[in-house]
């Protein structure tokens, strides 16, 4: 079973559209869009464990310039 999770990123002033393309590059994100409110970029990714997901996916978006912070939220069902 895989391992799938929205991450809600915070990110500079002006930088969301930069970081949404930056993000949906990385092998496992299936999904990254720019949103308005408290968070400005929302993705999605899948990994086949946990363990996968942190080491190829999480810390290659916590690299990415112009982000502040992030809010993973792995899907339940």
């Amino acid at each position: 079973m895989s391992v799938q999770a929205y991450i809600l990123i915070q990110t500079e002033v002006g930088k969301a559209s930069s970081v949404a393309k930056s993000v949906s590059a990385i092998a496992g994100v299936t999904l990254a869009e720019g949103v308005t409110g408290p968070y400005d970029v929302i993705m999605r990714a899948e990994s086949p464990s946990m363990e996968e997901f942190g080491r190829a996916i999480l810390s290659k978006v916590q690299a990415v310039p112009g982000i502040t912070r992030t809010l993973t939220c792995p899907v339940t069902y």
